[in-house]
Formats: structure tokens, sequence, C-alpha cells
């Protein structure tokens, strides 16, 4: 097995997420293509190169992690490279002359991760079937065997209506495995303890409220698209910069107020039936005006 060690080692980079981790072990194990499906924020990126720090070191070189940002623009020759006609009549197609690899050669004994792979085309998409299933491609007229064992590992965003969409047949070859938010609101402050910066002193108080709000708005069922966890690191960070710059020595309830609509408003989206009737800028600062209102006794 090319994860064995995964039976005694965890995915420590990720704080929570037990299910997934386990499902993302099986898949592993067995060898699967797998694709990470959830919202923006949520870690997909940082447990897939969790993975690669987990993978068999060869020639005692770590293994590779190799990102690709998925885009209407990205060609098959980003992914398989290109062969010189000219230099592959005189060294032949799959010599270093001629032969510039792509990005799933240099993936090879390690994890090409593929970010937002529902927005790669239909064309890609045959591309990468071939190479998954095969082993080989076809780069012009060219058919060519190669080495790369390498896991693949893609995301996608389902609330992304912006994608294009994925065939039956490309689905096919993956297992999905599913995220979603921080558990509770405990694994969620250490996410942002642990991934914010830390300049001052930020009461804990205000820190769980803070936490509070964010998870009450992913509740909230006027909000469609629901606030990451960047949002609550972002307000980690911009309230103690705010005390900053205010002169205090931690942060207060100003300083949150402050920051919470620059921080929170754009990532979030209203449902129909409200975002015709205010801006999400609005619905953000009155929701925390009743909030704190609300939550005085505990969150003051």
């Amino acid at each position: 097995m090319k994860f064995e060690n995964l039976l005694t080692k965890n995915f420590d980079d990720i704080i929570g997420q037990e299910t997934v981790k386990k499902q993302l072990k099986s898949a592993l194990l067995s060898e699967r293509n797998i694709i990470l499906v959830g919202a923006p924020g949520i870690g997909k990126t940082t447990l897939a190169k969790n993975v690669s720090k987990l993978m068999p070191k060869h020639d005692e070189k770590i293994a590779p992690f190799i990102r690709v940002q998925g885009s209407p623009d990205l060609t098959a020759e980003d992914l398989l490279g290109d062969i010189d006609p000219i230099k592959a009549l005189k060294f032949g197609p799959t010599s270093k002359e001629a032969f510039t690899p792509g990005k799933i050669f240099e993936a090879n004994n390690g994890v090409l991760f593929f970010d937002e792979v529902n927005r790669c085309s239909e064309k890609l998409q045959n591309t990468l079937l071939q190479a998954l299933e095969e082993k080989k491609v076809t780069i012009g007229s060219y058919k060519v065997d190669f080495e790369a064992n390498f896991v693949f590992i893609g995301t996608m965003n389902p609330e992304d209506s912006s994608t294009e969409p994925l065939s039956d047949v490309f689905l096919d070859r993956f297992d999905l495995i599913y995220m979603d938010y921080p558990e509770t609101l405990d694994i969620e402050k250490a996410i942002v303890l642990k991934s914010g910066k830390s300049m001052l002193e930020f009461p804990e108080v205000l820190l769980n409220g803070c936490l509070r709000f964010i998870r009450n708005l992913r509740e909230d069922e006027n909000v469609e698209k629901k606030p990451s966890v960047r949002a609550s690191i972002g307000i980690y960070e911009r309230a103690q910069t705010n005390a900053i710059l205010s002169n205090r020595k931690q942060v207060t309830i100003e300083d949150i107020t402050a920051v919470i609509i620059s921080v929170v408003s754009h990532r979030i989206r209203l449902r129909p039936s409200i975002k015709y009737l205010k801006k999400p800028e609005t619905y953000v600062k009155e929701e925390f005006d009743k909030y704190i209102n609300r939550e005085k006794g505990g969150f003051l």
C-alpha cells in the first residue's frame, strides 16, 4: 500500500473534520481519485497539502505538491506538456530536448492538486480521463507512455453556478468527499488562533461572541452564501489592528464594530427575497447591532 503510514498517522494540519479525515484515509488506502466538495475557506487545500507530507519519500525527497488552478483558459498543454516536432525527429518525442513536461509529470510520486476542477472545460476533462485511466497521453500526434504515479485530489464548490458542469463520465472516476464548516465553536476558535496573526490581547468573551455571530449567519435562512472561516480569521486580525491604530492595549467591541462590514459583507450573498430590499452591508450591520443587543450580557 502506498499510504500504509496513514494507519498510524493523522492529518494534523487540519483541526476537526474527523469524519472527513477518515473518509480521505479510506479513499487513499484504496488508491482512489478524490474530489473534496465544499464551500471556500474550510480547509480543502490545507488537507490536500497534508496528504503530500504523508506520502513516501523518493530519493530522500519530500513528495511534490503540484497545484493547478481550474480556469476556462487552462489548456491541455498546461497539464500534459508539449513536444517540439522538429526536435522530436532528431532526439525522439520523449527526449528532454523535445519534450516540455506539464503539471502531471511534475506531480510524479506526489500530489496533483486541482483546485476548482469544475472550472475546466469538457475538453480538459477528457484529457484528464485518459491520463488517469491509461497512464498514457496523446500530445499532438504522439502517443506517449509516461511515469506519473500521482495522487489526484480535486476540489469543487457546489454553490458556484459560474463553473463548467462535470460530465457523468468524468465524475464516475472519482470518490467525492464532502467537507463542511467547523463542527463546533471551540474547533473554529482553535483554527482562528492557529491561523490568524496575534498582535495584542483579544478578550476571549469578545472572540467567542464574534465566532457565534459568524456561525449564526451560516444558519440564517436569509443568507444564501455563508461566511467562511476566513471571515472569522479576518475579524480576529482586523479588530486587533484597529485597536492598535486606536492606541488600545486590547480589542474592544468598538474595534469589532468598526471592521465587521469590511470583513463580512462581501463574503455573504442574500437570498433573492432579501437582496432586492437590502444591501449585504446594511444586512450585516443590522444583524450585528441586533446580536449585540440580544447577547449584551455574554458578549460585552
